[in-house]
């Protein structure tokens, strides 16, 4: 594997630097709320600072370097996270896919080495056995299982049949066909492989319940007691569904997919609620919804773009208020969505009953808050294209407030937890005293979008490529979204 030279310069970043960013950090607390964009269209943010674009540079080299060195080169399989041995995660997969070409346009990579990793990654996926048995298989229906062994490519355990770790999968694998277009072996073999691997999904089988899509099936059991209604993170799930040129799901299954939408104010914005901020980012990492929007936004004015930025503001403005009094929440400090946790259970911390968990979906919405002190900078990396001047300022004070326990070699570590200061062994991480709880993983389904957004907000890449892309535009068209690029397509 390369193991990147020039990321080994970046490691050295000097104190100095350090000390200029966190000065650049220090100014958002006087930002405004967030803005009200006109109907339709996304706020022009202000450009970012030599120092900031500097940091930049650092957190989408590291980032990719996690994929690159992490992923295994000749199946494409990428762990779910990593030092921890674990499995392999088929959305993480999806996320490495996306980060190659960004290697590549960032001078990590070659086109060539980036090409030859995409291609075995896609014609593994493709040639692995899918079939209804229970053991010995990759997927069936076209659908993967959520979980892979990292040496065979298996299914992990009884894990079940994923449709929204396939969909985020079959989202790299687009972007990846849409940007290898030149007329070589390698590149050729790529858009075959893509188109192969989203034909064969069957996603009229996954509608046990129609019009809705199921979250998954399971051999021993069957299909999981769970379908996708809105807002979540199956925008794009949705869109693929009726995009689809072999299995399309009809228009209905989006009508019911938005029925169970909440809008609602939370924290000074009005949108669509949904309380961890994944939700809000990562259908958005292959969308561009800026400038259009289906029925229900032409109803509020607004489009998803704009519903995701004020999501982030709200988040922000929740964590300034900080009503649990979690310690280090603040203007700069926020961001609750689904990362690692110290530890599963109830403690008494300062006269206050406090309870942990380990891996959960935290949040903050309407109706839904699930929030125990800890923070995941993927969240705000997440956000960088909805609120780069929100989103940058925060992801630089957690890198200079908590240093070297926060900030690794692969960029961010998952998550962090300042409250959780206490004498107490964690599941896993490590707790500095003073200080706080920090974990000691990564995770490729939070690696993701921070290098993917981070890449959306400065050079428009994989938008710009999607929008190019006749499944996806197709999706949007029978979903109902008119407007902005779409309908020059």
């Amino acid at each position: 594997m390369n193991d990147l030279p020039a990321l080994r310069e970046l490691r050295r970043a000097s104190v100095a630097l350090l000390l200029l960013l966190f000065g650049s950090a220090c100014a958002t607390n006087t930002l405004p709320p967030g803005p009200t964009a006109p109907a339709g269209t996304a706020p022009v943010p202000a450009a970012i600072t030599p120092q900031q674009s500097a940091f930049l540079d650092t957190l989408q080299q590291r980032t990719f370097a996690w994929f690159w060195e992490r992923t295994n080169h000749t199946t494409g399989l990428s762990p779910d996270r990593w030092p921890t041995k674990s499995f392999s995660s088929v959305a993480a997969i999806g996320f490495a896919l996306t980060a190659y070409p960004i290697g590549v346009e960032r001078r990590y990579v070659t086109r060539e080495q980036a090409a030859e990793r995409t291609l075995n990654t896609l014609r593994f996926m493709y040639n692995a056995p899918q079939g209804p048995q229970a053991t010995g298989i990759t997927g069936y229906k076209g659908f993967f299982y959520h979980f892979l062994d990292m040496e065979t490519g298996h299914r992990f355990q009884q894990v079940e049949l994923s449709t929204i770790d396939t969909t985020l999968l079959l989202a790299g694998v687009l972007f990846c066909q849409s940007y290898f277009t030149l007329e070589n072996p390698t590149e050729t073999s790529i858009r075959a492989y893509g188109d192969s691997l989203y034909l064969r999904v069957d996603w009229q089988w996954a509608r046990p319940r129609t019009p809705l899509v199921s979250m998954g099936w399971k051999p021993e059991s069957g299909y999981i007691a769970a379908d996708w209604t809105g807002l979540n993170e199956a925008i794009i799930l949705n869109i693929l569904a009726l995009g689809s040129p072999t299995h399309p799901v009809d228009a209905a299954s989006w009508d019911a997919y938005r029925s169970t939408y909440r809008w609602a104010e939370f924290y000074g914005q009005p949108h669509l609620n949904f309380a961890p901020l994944f939700g809000h980012q990562y259908s958005h990492i292959w969308i561009d919804f800026r400038g259009i929007r289906d029925s229900y936004m032409r109803s509020r004015g607004i489009d998803y773009f704009e519903n995701s930025r004020r999501a982030t503001y709200s988040q922000r403005a929740y964590a300034v208020a900080n009503p649990g009094n979690w310690k280090g929440y603040g203007a700069d400090v926020w961001g609750l969505t689904a990362v690692d946790g110290p530890l599963d259970t109830l403690l008494l911390i300062a006269g206050r009953q406090r309870r942990f968990w380990t891996y959960s979906a935290r949040g903050a919405a309407v109706g839904e808050i699930r929030d125990d002190g800890t923070l995941g900078p993927t969240a705000a990396g997440g956000s960088v294209a909805f609120a780069p001047e929100i989103a940058i300022p925060a992801l630089i004070a957690m890198r200079v407030k908590y240093g070297d326990n926060l900030f690794s070699t692969y960029g961010f570590l998952d998550s962090f937890n300042p409250t959780f200061d206490v004498d107490i062994r964690p599941q896993h991480g490590k707790v500095v005293r003073g200080v706080g709880w920090f974990d000691t993983d990564y995770l490729g389904i939070d690696q993701g979008p921070i290098i993917a957004m981070i890449e959306n907000h400065r050079s428009d890449l994989i938008w710009r490529t999607m929008r190019r892309n006749p499944h996806i535009v197709r999706g949007l068209k029978r979903a109902g979204f008119t407007g902005g690029w779409l309908d020059q397509q």
